[in-house]
């Protein structure tokens, strides 16, 4: 479901905002092809005259000065096509290899971003997995204080405990209770947060399809030591440095002539929408702009100053990214050693509270005692399982600063 995310999405209208860009560069290879219908009405002499050469009507009569110089109204209704044929643009060239490599750049970027997205979606799953671990955890606990209650009553009522003891074992039943009433919450807000993600406005009670288990470290993975190139990301940093790149390679060529082709063909008739005359012209201009004041030398200095400035931070992103996987590999180890600590303090706190449990119901334990061992084993079990979680999310998060 993570194809519904918002982010993912405005990803894809970024790549559609690139593309739009890079097919607006068309215009430096394909010709511009207008058309054009227009009428007038004129007793101006020079385009009365015109306009009868263009309809092709002028007589010998029309030379007669009196009739050159007062002409009577004439109406021209033209149909003009035009046409405008780049033939050597240096710039616009450029231009358009600019806007293809940000075009390369977003793409790019859209992937990196759907791989974060994948993340957090893991890491969100993780938590919701977490959650109902913890809930299940509790419960169970709730059950063992609930049958150590039922025991400690009958004790007093044989007079072997205090009320003193009642108490206390009253109390731990409702902390128990109140942690419930916070997992159950945990429930929810895990359940949401991947209601998010997957652009779910019904914000369902969500349950996961597996438990939460440690996910095996492959051994590539602990081998890893360095960011590669292949990176989507950084690839995408790259291709923005060519972008800019080829952007003061383009503010450079302005400098240079440009040379186009043109032509027109046009219809002339005294009534509209007709073609009695008609002709055409076609050239080619080169056109070169020699000073436009320090502008283009201006331009040329920022596109290379900002071209600079992709480099350093391309390489200062490297250098971040490298120390990024350096932590995650050290939170990875970290995460590895306390499982096996965790694991230990568990097993010792269940092994401790079994046997005060069994001292318990026959009377040798403190109440306290069997309280604290009981509080000791449900906050081991926690502490086990929140550890599989940062485990997990440790291994995915090293997964995602090396995935291509």
């Amino acid at each position: 479901m993570k194809e519904s995310n918002t982010a993912l999405k405005m990803a894809e209208s970024d790549i559609m905002v690139a593309q739009g860009d890079y097919r607006q560069t068309n215009a430096v290879i394909l010709p511009n092809i207008g058309i054009s219908h227009t009428g007038i009405a004129t007793t101006n002499p020079l385009m009365a005259f015109g306009s009868k050469l263009n309809q092709s009507i002028l007589t010998a009569n029309d030379f007669n000065p009196t009739l050159l110089n007062d002409p009577r109204q004439i109406e021209d209704y033209a149909t003009r096509i035009t046409i405008e044929q780049p033939l050597l643009n240096f710039d616009g060239i450029y231009q358009r290899k600019a806007a293809k490599a940000k075009l390369r750049a977003t793409e790019l970027q859209s992937v990196r971003k759907e791989q974060y997205i994948t993340l957090e979606v893991d890491k969100a799953y993780m938590q919701l997995q977490l959650a109902y671990k913890t809930l299940e955890v509790l419960q169970k606990v709730k059950e063992t204080a609930l049958e150590n209650q039922r025991i400690a009553n009958n004790s007093f009522e044989q007079g072997y405990l205090q009320k003193s003891d009642i108490l206390a074992v009253n109390v731990r039943v409702a902390e128990i209770e109140n942690q419930l009433q916070y997992a159950e919450s945990g429930v929810l807000n895990a359940s949401n947060q991947l209601s998010v993600l997957m652009n779910d406005s019904t914000y369902a009670l969500l349950k996961p399809s597996d438990t939460l288990m440690i996910w095996p470290v492959e051994t590539e993975v602990q081998a890893l030591e360095t960011v590669t190139d292949n990176r989507s990301d950084i690839q995408a940093m790259e291709a923005a440095s060519q972008a800019y790149e080829q952007m003061h390679k383009a503010d450079k060529m302005t400098f240079l002539p440009r040379l186009n082709a043109f032509g027109t063909y046009e219809l002339h008739d005294d009534e509209i929408f007709q073609g009695a005359s008609d002709g055409y012209l076609f050239g080619a201009e080169l056109k070169w702009n020699i000073l436009e004041g320090s502008k283009r030398f201006g331009k040329a200095q920022k596109s290379k100053a900002e071209f600079e400035k992709s480099k350093l931070e391309l390489e200062q992103y490297k250098t971040k990214s490298q120390v990024e996987l350096n932590r995650a590999m050290r939170m990875l180890q970290d995460a590895q050693n306390n499982l096996e600590l965790t694991a230990l303090s568990l097993e010792q706190s269940s092994e401790s509270l079994r046997i005060r449990t069994n001292r318990f119901e026959q009377g040798l334990e403190k109440t306290t005692d069997l309280l604290m061992a009981e509080t000791q084993y449900a906050q081991k079990q926690l502490e086990y399982y929140a550890t599989i979680f940062q485990h997990n999310y440790a291994l995915a998060y090293v997964q995602f600063l090396t995935s291509p």
